[in-house]
């Protein structure tokens, strides 16, 4: 069975405190129980949340929908966005099946990153180290205007705007990162081609903007 591997890197840092990072663990529960009315994201949609503050982790690994719980986040420290990266490249790299003689591998990932604010760390390393990683459509979010978007504009094409990082708008990324991997799971059902571009997956809400 051929997966479809979706990672959540979410900024869980001190600025999150409050309304944001309760709209982020509401959005993860929303997409969640969206996803898992979803037959076809039920058959092949596997799920990882990585979190960053002052360090980075996987709070959870490559967990099929069924059995994946939402993790508890909290929001303290700074923002170790590369180190984020950096780890994202890693996870990917150990948990994603690759195509061999033998067997079709895993579909290519579908990444979608949260921050509100600009990296405290060396992200160019962390971004050298995740560009080794091969992967679907990278999708980064910024929450907020304080968030860097230069820096997501060197990390992916694809990023989208949120004018606030409130409850509302947060719940509208989620809904749409929701939709976007329900399509890729149809894809996928149907044979078509593998997501690679924000032109494949459903149009965003007017809450999330397009950076161009």
């Amino acid at each position: 069975m051929r997966r479809l591997p979706i990672y959540l890197v979410l900024d869980t840092s001190g600025s999150m405190t409050g309304e944001p990072i309760e709209a982020v663990k509401n959005g993860v529960q929303t997409l969640l129980s969206t996803l898992r009315q979803d037959p076809y994201a039920l058959e092949t949609a596997y799920l990882s949340v990585i979190t960053f503050d002052s360090s980075a982790r996987q709070v959870t690994p490559l967990t099929e929908l069924l059995n994946f719980k939402a993790p508890d986040l909290v929001a303290t420290g700074t923002t170790a966005f590369g180190e984020a990266l950096s780890l994202l490249g890693s996870s990917i790299e150990s948990e994603v099946q690759k195509t061999t003689a033998e067997i079709k591998g895993d579909w290519r990932p579908l990444v979608f990153i949260m921050t509100d604010g600009a990296p405290t760390d060396d992200w160019r390393k962390g971004l050298a180290d995740f560009k080794k990683a091969r992967t679907g459509v990278v999708v980064a979010c910024a929450a907020g205007q304080h968030a860097d978007t230069s820096v997501l504009q060197d990390v992916t094409d694809v990023v989208l705007q949120l004018d606030t990082a409130d409850s509302n708008s947060i719940k509208a990324f989620f809904k749409w990162v929701s939709a976007s991997i329900s399509v890729g799971s149809q894809k996928i059902d149907s044979g078509q081609k593998e997501v690679t571009g924000l032109s494949d997956l459903p149009p965003p809400p007017p809450e999330v903007n397009v950076v161009l």
